[in-house]
């Protein structure tokens, strides 16, 4: 318990934070508002930011593999992982966690109800999906709309 109490006065312990709190590098359009919104999430959710703002994200996703199938707004890395799109903190989490064998996550185009697309209480349904650079990409996680 003292340990405890050590640790949580030096700030070492954090609880209910981003299970890898490394750096995430995300590349986003200087014009793009959700792709501020996302980023509070990922902060709301332990996540260090390295916000790099570009003119030509498209090179960005061609560096890293994202194919426009896979497409969104907003392209990150964290842990040699590339993240494409409104991914929610959890999955990025898990994806760190359990370090699956895949490039990435992605939701492809910007689902209303996504982090960072919040709408009011709409919400379409949409799936995070991982993917490689072999292979078609493979349901991670789905959501419900409503």
């Amino acid at each position: 318990m003292k340990l405890l109490k050590i640790l949580l006065a030096a700030g070492l312990l954090v609880i209910g934070f981003a299970v890898n709190a490394e750096e995430i590098a995300v590349y986003r359009s200087p014009t793009c508002g959700c792709c501020e919104k996302w980023l509070a999430h990922l902060q709301e959710n332990g996540f260090t930011i390295k916000d790099n703002i570009t003119t030509d994200i498209q090179a960005i996703k061609t560096k890293y593999g994202v194919t426009p199938e896979l497409a969104s707004c907003h392209t990150a890395v964290i842990n040699g992982y590339v993240i494409e799109g409104h991914v929610p903190a959890d999955d990025i989490n898990n994806l760190l966690k359990n370090k699956h064998k895949v490039v990435g996550l992605a939701v492809s185009g910007m689902p209303v109800g996504t982090p960072g697309m919040e709408m009011g209480g709409k919400k379409d349904a949409y799936d995070v999906v991982s993917f490689d650079h072999k292979n078609k990409p493979q349901v991670f996680n789905s959501y419900k709309g409503n």
